[in-house]
């Protein structure tokens, strides 16, 4: 297998990533900006290790400049958030190089950037496959698997509870966003609107609880994956956390300035870990979804899994893998679309119930893989 180049392996994710891949018998490139980091990890890890700032390669020539650094890799897995910074100079750097690309990004912007990029992916065959991460996996199963229950819906609402606490490169990600403002999707179109723009009930297995809109990138994937042309992505959220995101969404051009945003990410720094070994090993989310088609027909499923920084390291891994064996078409790629509505549950720890649909039997409402004794 062709060696991957993990960009960003030094992160809360990409180390745990890493180390994963090590332990399995691989023998990953690690990779950053930070020179000292990255041989720290290199040399614990027995790894190639390489530093390099993307920042560095932007404007004429960045292409080439970056070429050297990807050319002997099979595949590139990004774990270097805000992802709107990284994405785009390593994917350019892939197509020159013929080198496939991955990343864990959840960031809709992102999505719809490389989206724009398909045809030049398939040109260069070229893979592009962001999102193997929590955000997007398990969503974009679920909304596919919802569109194989209800061929035809044109609307589709996701709804995401996770109580683990974000890594720093999370926070930061959150951070960079809040100058964005939200977004859903109507009617194949991406429409802007204020952060808490609505709410509603969702039923995640404990009886209905306060949800609020968020800027998820399923208002792309999900749409590219299914087709459906009306997306909107909810998360569970006290109802107290609806007026403080109104408040944000007022503040959003001061939080954009660089002293505010340079004081904002020096308090992240201080207090953002990221979930420690207990909470990975037993914390959960879950993640609802419905489709609804013209003639009101509904069709809704709730989906579990282990923590999100926990799965992620499983459906990363799986999803590079895969592109490394030359298993996935070339292009702008979804999770969904590379490995179909089933792939989330191949992981230990996760559950798909159908709660409604039309002509279902019994038995084939729930599905699940029980964590295995390994």
């Amino acid at each position: 297998m062709d060696s991957l180049l993990i960009y960003g392996s030094y992160g809360y994710t990409g180390s745990r990533i890493a180390a994963e891949a090590v332990s399995r018998g691989w023998s990953p490139i690690v990779a950053g900006r930070d020179r000292e980091k990255v041989t720290r990890q290199a040399n614990t890890l027995g790894v190639d290790g390489r530093a390099f700032d993307l920042a560095e390669h932007a404007g004429d020539g960045a292409r080439s400049a970056l070429t050297d650094h990807l050319e002997d890799a099979g595949a590139v897995l990004n774990c270097a958030g805000p992802f709107v910074d990284t994405a785009e100079p390593l994917v350019e750097a892939c197509l020159e190089t013929g080198t496939d690309y991955l990343d864990v990004t959840g960031e809709f912007s992102v999505f719809e950037r490389l989206r724009q990029r398909d045809h030049l992916a398939r040109d260069a065959d070229v893979t592009v496959l962001p999102g193997v991460g929590f955000d997007v996996v398990p969503t974009d199963c679920l909304a596919a698997f919802l569109a194989e229950l209800l061929p035809g819906a044109d609307r589709l609402t996701l709804g995401i509870k996770s109580r683990s606490s974000l890594s720093r490169g999370t926070a930061r990600t959150v951070l960079e966003g809040l100058g964005d403002g939200n977004v859903i999707r109507r009617n194949g179109r991406l429409l802007k609107i204020p952060l808490a723009f609505r709410t509603r009930k969702i039923d995640f297995g404990d009886g209905p609880e306060h949800a609020v809109t968020v800027p998820f990138g399923d208002v792309v994937t999900a749409a590219y994956s299914t087709g459906i042309g009306s997306v909107e992505v909810y998360t569970a959220a006290p109802p107290w956390a609806t007026t403080a995101m109104s408040a944000l969404d007022s503040l959003g051009p001061l939080i954009a300035t660089e002293p505010v945003k340079r004081t904002l990410e020096q308090a992240i720094d201080a207090v953002a870990d990221g979930p420690d070994d207990r909470e990975l090993a037993t914390d959960s989310a879950v993640v609802w979804g419905e489709v609804e088609d013209g003639a009101g027909r509904h069709a809704q499923a709730r989906l579990e899994t282990p923590n999100p920084y926990a799965l992620t390291v499983e459906t990363a891994l799986a999803a590079s893998e895969r592109v490394l064996e030359g298993a996935v078409d070339d292009g702008f790629q979804t999770p969904a679309t590379a490995f179909g509505s089933d792939f989330v549950l191949e992981f230990d720890g996760t559950r798909r119930e159908v709660l409604e649909a039309p002509d279902l039997e019994d038995s084939e409402r729930t599905h699940s893989r029980i964590p295995s004794d390994d």
